[in-house]
């Protein structure tokens, strides 16, 4: 028995699994290249980058691969028009939005030919999107890591919107195993969207001490941050964290106006950057609380073919 596909679209992956855009340039066109050419749908986080080098990665991952890349652009970033422009001027085949929602990306979406995947958190912004136009919805549950738009678990909303919508849905959070995958796939959903899982993988642009973190993560070590873009986020614990978590944020030292609407409690931007350059004392580690289960730093190749092999044990197991 052979994995589903995943249609979004005009797009069909071979595997129903969704490499999560993690920014700032932890999701950049290796390791999206790398799950595309694998059978998934790669995609390149746009936020923190300029809509020319977003364009760059884009051309770069799709001359890697024939499979499906997209990309994914937080609503609440300032220049998030422009990389949208740019990302469908580029070829985008999907783009996924998150931390926000936007109206007028589904009018460009639909202009352009490309399919627009809100990431939503309940039955209410899942068919509001539908009505607009989204192609698909990716559930993210509270699981997940960065940015959290519900205080739900995954599982519990997935029925709810799947029941509630006519576009595929795809679960988010906590999803680490082909076991995971045959659970969320067996609950009604088209696919499953992975973060966590990918950024500790070879292809990955994090730093090696960033995916260290991962492997080595306890429960203790999950923390949620109180983010400057309005949301919660779940991070790894470490030293900016316990200052944070103090109310002793570092102080912003230049500000580029990153943000649409920025709470300037800290600079998310700057903190981001920091732990993908190697400072993961300082920066700011996003993660979901799956990292804890994550115990290797494998390539994209060899998790995809062990997240095949998993599924499919669970799959027999279950039909026994």
């Amino acid at each position: 028995m052979n994995m589903p596909t995943l249609t979004i679209g005009n797009r069909t992956a071979r595997l129903p699994i969704v490499q999560g855009g993690m920014a700032v340039r932890i999701s950049l066109a290796p390791l999206a290249a790398a799950v595309a050419e694998s059978g998934g749908i790669g995609l390149i986080a746009g936020s923190g980058l300029e809509p020319k080098e977003l364009a760059e990665q884009i051309r770069t991952a799709k001359s890697q691969t024939s499979g499906v890349i997209g990309v994914n652009i937080m609503v609440a970033v300032s220049n998030f028009k422009e990389l949208m422009e740019s990302a469908i001027s580029a070829g985008t085949d999907l783009i996924v939005a998150g931390a926000g929602f936007s109206r007028d990306i589904f009018a460009a979406g639909k202009n352009a030919g490309v399919p627009i995947v809100p990431i939503v958190g309940s039955v209410r912004v899942a068919k509001l999107a539908e009505r607009f136009g989204a192609t698909a919805v990716v559930v993210e549950g509270f699981e997940a890591g960065g940015h959290l738009g519900t205080d739900r678990p995954m599982l519990d909303i997935l029925p709810e919107i799947i029941e509630a919508v006519d576009i595929p849905v795809i679960g988010a959070g906590g999803v680490v195993t082909g076991s995971d995958i045959k659970r969320v796939l067996g609950m009604g959903a088209a696919g499953v969207q992975m973060g966590s899982r990918f950024a500790a993988t070879k292809e990955s642009s994090a730093p090696e001490d960033f995916k260290q973190m991962y492997v080595d993560a306890t429960p203790e070590d999950m923390v949620l941050i109180q983010s400057p873009v309005g949301l919660p986020g779940r991070a790894l614990r470490n030293a900016f964290s316990d200052r944070h978590v103090a109310g002793d944020n570092p102080k912003i030292k230049r500000c580029t106006s990153c943000l649409k609407k920025c709470g300037k409690e800290f600079c998310i931007m700057d903190t981001l950057v920091r732990a993908q350059k190697g400072d993961v004392t300082h920066g700011l580690v996003f993660a979901g609380d799956s990292a804890v289960r994550i115990k290797d730093i494998p390539t994209v190749r060899e998790l995809m073919d062990r997240l095949v092999s998993e599924w499919s044990l669970a799959t027999e197991g279950a039909s026994a």
